[in-house]
Parts: C-alpha cells; sequence; structure tokens
C-alpha cells in the first residue's frame, strides 16, 4: 500500500504522546476504530493510517513535546496539493499547540506533479550564465506610475546589469500599467538595455486577477514577449500555481513570492513550517523560483529556517527539477559574501533598497552587486575589491561589509 508521511510537533505538558499520535491517525483518517465491528474494521484497514513513529523531548515546563509522524494511505485523497493538506493538516491545525514540520510524497502522489518547468538549470540556460549567483532588482514605488515611468525605471535597473527584474508583488491589474502593456514596454527597455550591457534579462510580470482569468492573463502577457511571471502563491492556492505551471501554453519560468507566508510559519507551537511551506509545496506546485525571507536584513527569518527551505528546494530526495532559492529583504552589496557562503551560486541576489538607494544612483546601484557578485567568484575580499570599484565602495561607505 502507498502512503504519504506527516511529521508534527506537539507541545503539551501532561499528553501521553504515543496516544495522542494514535488519536490523529484514527481521527484524520477513519474517524474511529474500537467502536466498530470487525467486519467494518477489515473493510477499513486500508484507510487507516498508522503510527510512524513518537519522539518525545522534555524541554521543561510549557516546552515539553513530541514529534510524531503519521501515514496516511494515498487510497484517502485525491492527489492533489488541497486534498493532502486537509488530510494531513485540516482539523487538527486547531487541536492546541501543533505545527506540521515535514511532508514525504509516496511516489503515486508526486507522480501528478511535473514539478518546475526550468527550474535553475533552466533559468541559467535562459540566461546563459552558469558560474555565478543571479542578480535581481526589484520595481519600487510602482502603483501610480504609467507606462512612461515605468519604462524609466525599468531602463535604470536593467543598465546596471541585473539578470533579473521583477514586479513589486502589490502591482495589480490597473488602469495606467495592463499587464499586456507593462511587458511590452518593459520587453522593448530590456532588448534596448542588451544592446549596451550584452545581458539577457528576465522580466517577471506580476500575474493578478480573478482565479478564472489567469490563464489567460498569463497568455496575454506571453504574447505581449513575457519571459517570466511572478506569482503571489498563497493567495491563490498551491493548486492554482500547479495548474499554471503544468500548462504547456505557459512557457516561461514562474517566481513564487512568499506574500502571507508569515501568516503560517513564524510560531514555534501552530501553523507550517516554512520549508514545509516555501520549500517543499511550492516546488511540488513547480515554482522555478521561490522568494522567502532572508535571515541577513529587514524582513528577518532565522538561519537554520532559511537553509531548510534551501534543502528542500534543492534535495534530489524530491525527483523534480530544482527550485532556485531567492532570499530576500534588506540585501545590500556587502551580503553578498554571506549568501554565497549559504547558498552557493545557486541563487538570485534579490535587492530592492539596495539598488534604488545607492548614492550614486539605481544604475550605480545594480553595478554594486555584479561588482560584489565578481568579487566574491574571484575570492578578492569586498573591501579590496572596492578599491578600485566606486559603485561597491559607495555601497560599502553606506550599509556596510559582510559580518
Amino acid at each position: 500500500m502507498s502512503y504519504c508521511l506527516a511529521t508534527y510537533r506537539v507541545y503539551d505538558d501532561k499528553a501521553d504522546f504515543n496516544k495522542k499520535a494514535q488519536s490523529i491517525a484514527i481521527g484524520m483518517t477513519v474517524g474511529s476504530w474500537t467502536e466498530l465491528p470487525q467486519a467494518k474494521r477489515d473493510a477499513m484497514q486500508k484507510h487507516l493510517g498508522s503510527v510512524q513513529s513518537v519522539d518525545v523531548h522534555d524541554g521543561g515546563p510549557g516546552e515539553r513535546y513530541a514529534d510524531l509522524t503519521i501515514a496516511y494511505p494515498d487510497v484517502n485523497f485525491s492527489r492533489d496539493i488541497p486534498a493532502l493538506l486537509v488530510t494531513v493538516f485540516g482539523k487538527i491545525s486547531m487541536d492546541g499547540r501543533i505545527k506540521l514540520t515535514k511532508l514525504s510524497f509516496s511516489e503515486a502522489f508526486r507522480s501528478a506533479f511535473p514539478g518546475p518547468k526550468f527550474g535553475i538549470s533552466g533559468l541559467r540556460e535562459q540566461l546563459g550564465v552558469y558560474d555565478r549567483p543571479l542578480l535581481m532588482s526589484i520595481f519600487k514605488s510602482v502603483i501610480g506610475l504609467n507606462l512612461d515611468e515605468l519604462s524609466e525605471q525599468f531602463t535604470r535597473q536593467a543598465l546596471g546589469g541585473v539578470d533579473l527584474i521583477k514586479d513589486d508583488e502589490i502591482l495589480f491589474e490597473n488602469a495606467l500599467t495592463p499587464i499586456e502593456k507593462r511587458v511590452a514596454a518593459c520587453i522593448k527597455a530590456a532588448e534596448a538595455a542588451e544592446r549596451e550591457t550584452g545581458k539577457k534579462l528576465l522580466y517577471a510580470a506580476n500575474l493578478t486577477g480573478p482565479t478564472s482569468q489567469l490563464k489567460a492573463q498569463a497568455l496575454k502577457a506571453i504574447d505581449a514577449g513575457a519571459n517570466a511571471l511572478l506569482f503571489n502563491v498563497l493567495a491563490y492556492g498551491y493548486d492554482v500555481l500547479h495548474e499554471l505551471s503544468s500548462d504547456p501554453a505557459i512557457s516561461v519560468p514562474i517566481a513564487a513570492h512568499p506574500s502571507l507566508a508569515g501568516a503560517a510559519y513564524p510560531s514555534p507551537h501552530y501553523g507550517i513550517s516554512a520549508s514545509v511551506l516555501l520549500g517543499q509545496l511550492m516546488r511540488l506546485a513547480g515554482a522555478d523560483l521561490v522568494l522567502f525571507p532572508s535571515p541577513y536584513g529587514s524582513v528577518t527569518m532565522p538561519r537554520e529556517e532559511n537553509m531548510a527551505i534551501r534543502d528542500e528546494l534543492i534535495t534530489p530526495e524530491l525527483p523534480l527539477k530544482a527550485s532556485m532559492p531567492v532570499p530576500s529583504a534588506g540585501i545590500h552589496p556587502g551580503l553578498v559574501p554571506l549568501i554565497v557562503r549559504d547558498f552557493g551560486t545557486d541563487v538570485v541576489v534579490n535587492a530592492g533598497g539596495g539598488i534604488h538607494g545607492h548614492p550614486l544612483g539605481t544604475e550605480a546601484g545594480g553595478r554594486a552587486f555584479v561588482q560584489a557578485i565578481e568579487a566574491v567568484r574571484q575570492a578578492v575580499p569586498l573591501a579590496e575589491y572596492a578599491r578600485t570599484h566606486p559603485e561597491l565602495q559607495s555601497a560599502l561607505d553606506t550599509w556596510g561589509g559582510e559580518r
């Protein structure tokens, strides 16, 4: 029989965790067991969840917990992420201090998901960049801008030498910059910048609107020249991302934004771990790039959680293309050595204020990051490299260097 596994961390000072695990295994599958007559038990056996492990930790008053792993028969749920999440964490998410910390997918379940269409390798092929981190810039203060103003900001970012530019996640469909006109203007600016910089560029346009119209919006953007999309996955649901990413007509990489994730992962006692929320499920649903709060900047996440997300996005244990990690928020050039230390070269250095807030302007902000990445690639300390690169020097003077 085929099973998916779910691991929970349950906090309780007095609970019998073995009984708790049994109650979850039964309650989340057949509902009851001891009250059933033998004939009914025989018929229901294939649907019954089973306890795989109970690991108890006595952390003192208020911190006694156990990690419980339960096996859920695949026969109980359809092969889609909403069905899996309701099965393993639906009603028990409201049952005291319990957090979903890990999922393991059966081959039968996983086979319904093709995963990222491009992944890390596909993104690198698109850009022709194989030996360094990628650099992404973010539109800032774009609400209320018209197409000319948006195009001007895009051009300044592109001329700084970035590899990707993404919309702000709050730039929704609007009369000033509808997606097809926004894409056409930005791709035209990208082509002009490429003639000057010699660098290819991906522009991730924010895909928004009613769920029923998302595919049409995506195709409209692609017809206008879009070569990437940004998507607020948690607002729409993993199944929507899966439908978009697995559609042959949607032939561009999809970047998953973590908006709303903070409602689910930060508490140690409740919700869903960041590695499941932004790692396992994003990759399974087909995200080519996954943004998440970095451990370095303004919206911080503990480093161990960042590393856990990274591991789930790239682990070969899941036989899908690897998704590109994009640690975000508060990133400036002085942090590039730390990012590469933690993530290696398969990472996107994602900057907003660190580019737009550069004292010498947006273009100089991009160049400062390009210089920082090159310094790390050459194993040269940033302070030394900055002596002959004024954009990097100005950035280090403003934000400081590696910690």
